[in-house]
């Protein structure tokens, strides 16, 4: 992977004492092992679902407390992830510590030795990290249309074309040196409009990456990846600084209850691995990490029973006509899916669908699972 993104997330033995973040019982999956050797490619959501029902429970089973969630240790191919029970009968995980055995003679021979330690790049990530990586920076949403204090593009070398893309140079106007040469590009995009009609935000769609080949009041930059075309107006911004993150998959420790607004691939139905757009962000108290449910609403039904109820006549008809209204059944919502908060902003927020038992749409509602 180009970017060393840390996406893992763990917790070592001595973390019994901490409290747990849910009241709720603990339900572990069915025919869970009572140990686990963590392979290469494993994910952390695929090592809870091994042990637990909801797997969004993992800092539970661990006893994490809020600072520990903040900043976890890891889980690293080798490791065996040892489940057992604490005094009152919880289940409670822990990573296995290797004994050294003894010699037969009963001698302790003392001698040199190194220690080692894994890389944080070879961690386990919470989820697959190829999954959420072009999505952890490129998109980027304002509170109004576009870019307009951004570098824009004027011009192209070649001034007869329209259309611009990979190995393309073109002319821009406003780039600063100190913000270094690689810089990412943008086009307005769709406004982000909660089911009320308020408008959240604006996306601004990521377009490609260039880099700067002479700085100056109109500098030349040679267009070096490019996901859609690349026009004339099309605005730059630096290409963020590398950021390690932790995620871990929890459930919100408040009530959350939102709304799906958009998909980021302008999907009309959606499944795993799809990127959408939620109406809670920052403001609401979501975090990255948060696993939320997804539910479909269901219509009301027509009752089929005959009714029981008192029929009344209505004032404009005849006195003869009585009236006896139709009743409704109201259906709970159904629920579809879980959904993994990987990117948070404001009023709006980014997440992946990790399971869809239904095709997921625009529109659906998701709350704390």
């Amino acid at each position: 992977m180009g970017r060393r993104l840390a996406l893992a997330v763990a917790a070592s033995a001595v973390l019994g004492a901490c409290p747990a973040l849910a009241a709720d019982p603990i339900v572990l999956a069915q025919g869970a092992p009572s140990s686990y050797t963590v392979q290469k490619g494993d994910t952390l959501w695929g090592i809870s679902g091994k042990f637990l029902k909801d797997p969004w429970r993992w800092p539970d089973v661990w006893r994490m407390n809020r600072e520990q969630i903040r900043n976890p240790h890891r889980i690293y191919p080798g490791d065996v992830v040892v489940l057992d029970y604490t005094s009152d009968g919880q289940p409670r995980l822990s990573i296995a510590q290797a004994q050294p055995a003894a010699p037969a003679s009963g001698d302790v021979r003392m001698s040199p030795r190194v220690r080692s330690e894994p890389l944080d790049a070879q961690a386990i990530p919470s989820i697959p990290p190829g999954d959420i990586e072009p999505y952890l920076t490129k998109p980027v949403i304002t509170q109004s249309p576009g870019l307009l204090e951004a570098p824009e593009i004027v011009e192209g070398r070649e001034r007869a074309r329209v259309v611009r893309g990979q190995g393309d140079r073109v002319y821009v106007v406003g780039l600063d040196p100190k913000l270094g040469d690689r810089w990412y590009l943008y086009r307005p995009g769709k406004a982000l409009v909660a089911p009320s009609g308020e408008v959240l935000g604006f996306e601004n769609r990521w377009l490609g990456t260039a880099r700067v080949d002479r700085f100056s009041d109109v500098s030349t930059v040679q267009i070096t990846e490019s996901k859609e075309e690349i026009f004339i107006g099309d605005r730059l911004l630096p290409v963020p600084r590398e950021t390690l993150v932790n995620f871990v998959p929890r459930a919100p420790e408040q009530d959350m209850n939102g709304t799906i607004i958009a998909s980021y691939s302008n999907a009309s139905e959606m499944g795993r691995g799809a990127i959408v757009t939620l109406d809670l962000g920052r403001q609401q108290g979501l975090e990255v990490g948060h696993v939320l449910a997804i539910y479909k609403t269901v219509p009301p039904i027509d009752d089929p029973r005959p009714d029981q109820g008192t029929p009344f006549m209505l004032r404009f008809l005849d006195q003869t006509t009585t009236f006896l209204p139709k009743k409704q059944l109201q259906v709970p919502d159904e629920r579809a899916g879980l959904m993994f908060v990987f990117r948070v902003f404001d009023r709006v927020a980014y997440a992946i669908l990790l399971n869809t038992t239904d095709p997921v749409a625009i529109g659906d509602v998701v709350r704390r699972p």
